[in-house]
Order: structure tokens, then sequence, then C-alpha cells
């Protein structure tokens, strides 16, 4: 058996999604065949994945687990989720691994996802606060979206904002972008988490905060805010000058500097909203593929799962604090996580009215 795969390498923005939605048919009906043709080697496993580190993975993955197929479905969140919606009661996925819980609560929500997946392993406090009650989903790793990702170079540490009410004073006009949410993964929960944050929300409906947050990114769009698709765009725009900074993932903004902009940095508003990387289980699946897609869960939260995901994208999503103890951040440029303002959003509250809330901002924000 060998691995399919539709990769598409450095996610949101360092991909092209060019043909992406053609080659995603073509993976999906190349899973029907392989299941009809080797029904007697085990069931097909497709991972549907935004995570840098996925193509790593699976091939660690399938080189220790032989007798069944592990393929592939790598592409930005966003069309991942359309995709997935697109399929309705007749789901091809059978692992969905992305950055943000609301999703997940969503289809938890819907009844499509298997409960109970959580391997046993000893998770630190931030892993567990990130599990699922009902055990539909379980946390991978921890990056912050939201995080300020500015140019040392263009802007100084003294300069930046500290609020998110600075973001729109006067002498950041123009100067500030951030990501579709339709497109890039972290992006809607970044929205949900500011208008968690500044609608003062606790419990109850989330009616006022849903209207501050919506006051208050119109006022950002009127001073100037820039969106792109996703990371790689918007982080081309710094590295262009055509912008000084930018709201996105923090994982994003490490790699950067990195990499390709050594004056590239990362600085936190109070407060960034935690961003798990986030796994479940297609509980319409049949069995035979759930029990294959839990030694997948179990795999990737192992210490051998957690060491290649460390090494399989060093320069993006690697770049995340660990949800298990005894482990430590890949590199030294991530900072301790207790120095970080973070808070976390009821993904219960928040992922049922993702599409909602993404709709607004497309024809609000994107296009207003």
């Amino acid at each position: 058996m060998h691995i399919t795969q539709n990769n598409r390498r450095g996610r949101r923005g360092r991909r092209a999604l060019v043909g992406a939605l053609a080659a995603t048919s073509a993976l999906a009906s190349l899973a029907l065949s392989v299941v009809s043709a080797g029904a007697a080697q085990g069931p097909t496993l497709v991972v549907y994945s935004a995570q840098g580190y996925d193509s790593a993975v699976v091939k660690a993955f399938n080189a220790t687990h032989p007798g069944f197929t592990v393929t592939l479905n790598d592409n930005s969140t966003g069309p991942l989720l359309q995709q997935i919606q697109a399929e309705g009661h007749h789901p091809k996925w059978g692992v969905l691994w992305v950055d943000g819980s609301q999703a997940f609560a969503a289809l938890d929500r819907q009844g499509k996802l298997a409960k109970h997946i959580v391997p046993k392993v000893s998770f630190n406090s931030v892993g567990r606060a990130n599990i699922a009650a009902d055990g539909s989903f379980v946390p991978t790793g921890l990056t912050a979206t939201g995080a300020l990702v500015y140019d040392s170079a263009q802007i100084s540490a003294s300069q930046l904002p500290r609020t998110w009410a600075d973001l729109l004073k006067p002498q950041y006009a123009g100067k500030l972008g951030m990501n579709d949410p339709t497109q890039s993964g972290p992006t809607y929960p970044l929205i949900a988490g500011v208008m968690n944050d500044l609608g003062h929300y606790k419990s109850g409906s989330p009616a006022a905060a849903i209207k501050a947050g919506e006051a208050y990114f119109t006022k950002l769009k009127q001073n100037g805010l820039v969106i792109n698709a996703t990371n790689g765009p918007t982080l081309g725009a710094i590295q262009s000058h055509a912008i000084e900074m930018a709201i996105i993932q923090s994982s994003a903004g490490y790699g950067a500097e990195i990499s390709s902009s050594p004056t590239m940095r990362v600085a936190y508003l109070n407060p960034v909203t935690a961003l798990p990387g986030t796994i479940g289980i297609d509980g319409l699946m049949p069995k035979a593929v759930q029990a294959e897609a839990q030694k997948f869960v179990d795999y990737v939260l192992s210490r051998a799962g957690q060491h290649v995901m460390q090494i399989g994208d060093p320069q993006g999503d690697s770049l995340f604090w660990p949800v298990l103890n005894g482990e430590k951040p890949a590199n030294k440029v991530i900072p301790p996580l207790s120095s970080v303002p973070m808070q976390s959003t009821n993904p219960y509250v928040w992922g049922p009215l993702e599409n909602t809330v993404n709709a607004w901002f497309t024809a609000n924000i994107n296009n207003g």
C-alpha cells in the first residue's frame, strides 16, 4: 500500500488554491476505488488536514502501521470545512485535523463526530482544558490566534499598539492586515475571540458580544484594515512594506522570523485567543474505519507522533506549545506560555455561529 496525497505545502497562503477542488475530487474518487479494490487489506482512512506537518506524520504513521492505507487531503481549513459540509451525511473524510475547535463543536452538535476518542496519555493543563467534554475532539498542540506579527525594521516595539482599542488609532491607519476567515482556519477563532472579549461574554446569548465585535471590525476597516486570503500573502504584505503588522497565528510569525524575515517579531495584545490544533474522527464512517482512525489519533498524541509534528514543518506549524506533560516547544523562539495573555472561548457557543459571522465579515469587511 502507498500514501496518496493531495498535498499543498505551506498551508494558508503558502499553497496555491488553484486546482485544489479538482484535486480533492480526484482524491475522493481514488480513496473510494482503493476501498473497493483493497478491502481485503483493510479500510482506507482519509485524513482531511490543514497542518503543515501532516504529510510527515502520515508518512511516519504508514511506515509503522502496515495493513491499511492512510490517504491525505491537505488544504486550507476553509475549503476543507466547505467540502465536509458539501458531503453531508455521505462523508469521505475519516479524520479532521485543523486549528481551532469551533468547527469540531459545530460538527459534534450535528452528530457527525465519534465520541470518547481521547488517548490515555498525560495531558498538561492546557491540553486538558481543550478536550471536549464528550471526548469528541482533542488538542494535539497549541498556538495563539490574533498574535501581533510585525516588522521591527518598520515599527519598533515601543511604537506598537498595546490593546485592541489602540489598533483604531490614526497612527496605525492602513498599517494593519489580517486574513480572510473563509480561507484561513485561525481567523474565525480570532474574530470570535475579539467578540468574546469586547462583549465581555460569559454565558447565555452571545448577541451583545457579536454586536460589539461587528462595531469594532467596522471601525478597523474604516481605519484601513487590509485583508488577504491567508498567512502567506499577509506576511508578504509586511515584507513588501505594504503594511507594518498583522493579527494572525503566532506560529506563522515565528516561522517568518527564523526563516525568510529575520526582522519579523511577535507581540501579544491582551488578550489573544488560544488556538488548539484539534483532531476528531468521523462518527458516520463504518466502525472499521473509525477503529483505524483511532489508531491514527493515538499515534499523533504519542511521543513518536509529537516528535514528527515538531520536525515536520520547522519554520511553520511545528512552532507550537505542546499539550502533553514532558514535552517542550521545538524552538527557543517560542516564549513560555505563561508569558502570553491568552483567553479561551467556548467552542460550543462560537462554533455554530461560524457561518453567520463569516458571512457578515465577508459582506461588510472583505467586500464592504
